[in-house]
């Protein structure tokens, strides 16, 4: 079973998906399986992380902008190329793991979707298969 979701997001930043992630599994029911969250951005990209303390969100995101900075050699028309490189960097695909019906995040985890060329509508996929 897949479920598609949107986004509106503001600025550049990870936006905590987790519950809607959790959500879709519990819908379809299945105990046991693999979930897979997927992107289809190329500005944009999915991240697993820490969702305890957002400082560490912001030493990502701080991160990304000192190794990726915009260059004035880049050649893309529309001035995102930073963006996109982010993108690739992070990845737009995550698997995950769940068992009884939970996902199998450690204690300090949670799923994001990662804005890198803000504001836009986004969205994301969900896709839950059981063994």
């Amino acid at each position: 079973m897949h479920s598609s979701h949107t986004l509106k997001t503001a600025k550049q930043g990870f936006y905590d998906i987790t519950l809607t992630v959790k959500d879709a599994i519990r819908k379809c029911g299945i105990e046991d399986g693999l979930c897979v969250v997927y992107c289809p951005h190329t500005t944009a990209g999915i991240t697993i992380n820490e969702n305890a303390d957002p400082d560490v969100i912001y030493d990502m995101l701080l991160g990304l902008r000192k190794a990726y900075p915009d260059d004035p050699n880049f050649r893309h028309g529309e001035g995102n190329s930073k963006a996109h490189i982010k993108s690739s960097e992070i990845g737009n695909t995550q698997s995950l793991l769940f068992e009884n019906g939970c996902l199998a995040l450690g204690t300090w985890q949670g799923v994001y979707f990662c804005e890198f060329d803000p504001p836009r509508r986004r969205h994301f996929f969900v896709k839950v298969m059981g063994e």
